[in-house]
């Protein structure tokens, strides 16, 4: 049999716990249970896994604290479970090096989702492949070509411009990731445009206009709110 990935759920509710070691568990996945962030540390430093699975409201120290200190030496993905619901929060949390950032309640499959494309990203850049940085990534009708620099639609290309592609590629490399605001704003413009989230909104609006049939309720790429965006990733 297949060895099972090893997931590390760190929360101090015991029934958040059993809640996802079941649903886990009941996925082919092999679950391991901290409640405190030093227990977690202690883990994470002597265990090999595949995933850790933060909830940042710990009785000794906060989940934000454990990320930077995983980071330093570790590229485990992280993703970060709270009912926090400030947007600094979650932006903290992905800039600081989290995978993901879910917001409590949730449900098993979108838990599931997550889950299966951190692990995958994980991998991915284990191996080196670049299966994202060349050759073409395809998402329903929408396919990105990253040898010619062009993103077609049903086939057709949809004629964006060098920073709307840039931005559409950044999101297709993390294709299942939230790119924070500032992330995609240094990545494109440089850090000089840090904070200025209007032309972002800007370029943004003109890609979706290209390849979403209802720019307003958009189906490839979803809008976090207050946090970034995200390039819906093809399970198939």
């Amino acid at each position: 049999m297949a060895n099972r990935d090893r997931i590390l759920i760190v929360d101090d509710e015991s029934s958040i716990c059993h809640f996802l070691s079941t649903v886990l568990g009941a996925n082919g996945y092999d679950a391991i249970v901290a409640h405190t962030g030093s227990e977690a540390y202690s883990i994470i430093m002597s265990q090999a896994l595949d995933l850790v699975v933060l909830d940042l409201g710990l009785p000794d120290l906060d989940g934000i604290s454990l990320i930077e200190s995983v980071r330093a030496w570790s590229e485990i993905p992280i993703i970060v479970i709270s009912a926090r619901m400030q947007e600094r929060d979650k932006v903290q949390a992905l800039d600081l090096g989290a995978d993901d950032y879910i917001t409590k309640p949730f449900g098993a499959s979108e838990f599931l989702a997550r889950v299966r494309t951190a692990i995958r990203h994980y991998r991915s850049r284990r191996i080196g492949t670049g299966r994202m940085f060349t050759g073409k990534l395809a998402i329903g009708d929408l396919s990105v070509d990253f040898n010619k620099h062009q993103v077609l639609i049903k086939g057709q290309n949809a004629r964006l411009t060098q920073n709307e592609f840039r931005i559409v590629a950044a999101l297709a490399r993390n294709a299942g990731k939230v790119l924070t605001y500032d992330y995609l704003l240094k990545e494109i413009w440089g850090p000089g445009m840090a904070n200025d989230n209007q032309i972002l909104r800007v370029n943004m609006a003109n890609i979706r206009r290209k390849i979403e049939d209802n720019p307003s309720e958009p189906k490839y790429i979803l809008t976090e709110i207050g946090v970034g965006y995200r390039l819906l990733e093809d399970e198939g």
